[in-house]
């Protein structure tokens, strides 16, 4: 039985999906097994034709805060360390080909691998005072995940503000930015959240499939595979190895 990603259907004919990152006592940072759970989960999903929408939230009242250094130093080592960068981008190579709409419900904290868990929704619905943080550069790190995402939905411009400042961005400037769809009062996410989905849900569930992969595909002449490797080799640190995600500093 799943553990750190529970898996949810609701709507007519279960159409949407709701996917929760199950950790609220560590603010659902990420773990190896909570990274093989959620490729498991999306790789499902994306066989399951009925599935319109995919709902991304995090367990309590946080998104996810990125990796959990503490369980990534303790010793001995967990044995799922090695393997984590792999079973990381298998989870995102699994959202991308993803034929559902996916929603984000950013609520308190998206940082680093949780904010490319939300950079990669196609829509992403912010509490006022929830932030977005690639914190990555405060550490000499690279981001290449939140790179990935960022470099195909929005203009190299807009990433570099993102991913070279490390700013902690607030719901409102999310939206101003273009990286959310909308910021509303934190109460009020999930209900933001669920009436969106119900919208989606309403639609034709072939339409919505196709549109969808032809907003993926449209100029974008490559796998998910692919896609995820770029950052890896662009960067000349890492000589194509994936880096684990680490947690912002505080500031």
């Amino acid at each position: 039985m799943d553990r750190y990603v529970l898996l949810e259907r609701s709507g007519d004919d279960g159409r949407i999906a709701t996917l929760v990152l199950n950790r609220p006592e560590r603010r659902n940072a990420l773990i190896g097994p909570m990274a093989t759970e959620l490729a498991d989960r999306l790789e499902e999903l994306g066989s399951t034709p009925e599935v319109t929408v995919v709902v991304l939230r995090g367990a309590g009242d946080a998104f996810c805060s990125g990796l959990d250094l503490k369980e990534f130093g303790a010793e001995p080592q967990p044995d799922w360390v090695p393997t984590f960068g792999q079973e990381w981008r298998r989870a995102h190579r699994a959202l991308f080909d993803l034929p559902a709409v996916v929603i984000g419900a950013l609520q308190r904290a998206a940082v680093n691998g949780g904010a490319a868990l939300a950079l990669g929704c196609d829509f992403l619905i912010a509490g006022d005072e929830s932030f977005l943080q690639v914190g990555e550069i405060q550490q000499g790190m690279a981001a290449p995940m939140n790179m990935a995402w960022l470099r195909l939905r929005h203009s190299e411009a807009l990433a570099a503000r993102v991913a070279l400042l490390g700013d902690r961005l607030a719901g409102p400037t999310l939206v101003a930015l273009g990286l959310a769809h909308q910021s509303v009062p934190e109460s009020d996410v999930l209900s933001s959240v669920a009436e969106l989905a119900g919208r989606l849900a309403a639609h034709d569930a072939t339409g919505v499939h196709r549109i969808k992969s032809a907003l993926r595909r449209t100029g974008l002449a490559t796998s998910a595979e692919e896609w995820f490797a770029r950052p890896l080799e662009a960067d000349p640190l890492s000589l194509g190895q994936a880096v684990p995600p680490v947690a912002a500093v505080d500031r």
